[in-house]
């Protein structure tokens, strides 16, 4: 995993468009770092294989650091411009990211045009629906809110913020359960 890090750090930092990670190339990339702390603490310090081990995990720590900082430049640049990413480039988590900064930059240009054109800026407040929180006890496919935006895919203890009317209705099929706020 370190080679496949080392070489999207590499792509990144040497393009100035986005470059394509695999949809699940941070999941598999926590996973890596969790193994290579677990089999760490199970050496004995003074060995080469783990000073080695530490060595490796130390640069991969920074190459995490460096290719996040890369990609998110790249990605609040593109959004700031009103370019839109494409999705094919990016991974699951960063897509749910994008979702979510797509519609606040569309919101920004459209009132810059405005006011560049001469018209009094029409700023309007996002309405939204009642929403839950739920956790998922099964693994289902993507689906379409009741406000037309999509959610998931979904992995059993994924937790997520639904429309209330799609999160009712998946706990009533037994896929997902709410999980209540503690004050």
């Amino acid at each position: 995993m370190y080679e496949k890090l080392y070489e999207a750090w590499r792509r990144e930092r040497e393009t100035v468009e986005i470059q394509m990670l695999p949809k699940d190339f941070y999941a598999k990339l926590a996973d890596y770092m969790k193994k290579m702390r677990e089999e760490s603490r199970m050496l004995d310090k003074k060995t080469l294989r783990a000073r080695l081990m530490e060595r490796e995990f130390k640069n991969a720590k920074k190459l995490v650091k460096k290719l996040y900082r890369l990609r998110r430049e790249k990605f609040l640049n593109g959004a700031k411009e009103g370019k839109s990413v494409p999705k094919d480039r990016l991974t699951e988590d960063e897509e749910r990211l994008y979702a979510g900064i797509s519609p606040f930059a569309e919101s920004y240009q459209a009132l810059f045009k405005d006011v560049s054109r001469g018209r009094s800026p029409r700023v309007k407040p996002e309405k939204k629906g009642k929403r839950m929180v739920v956790r998922f006890l099964q693994e289902i496919p993507a689906i379409v809110g009741s406000d037309m935006k999509t959610y998931g895919p979904f992995k059993p203890e994924d937790i997520a913020t639904l429309p209330v009317e799609n999160a009712k209705a998946l706990i009533k099929q037994g896929v997902t359960e709410e999980v209540e706020a503690k004050s």
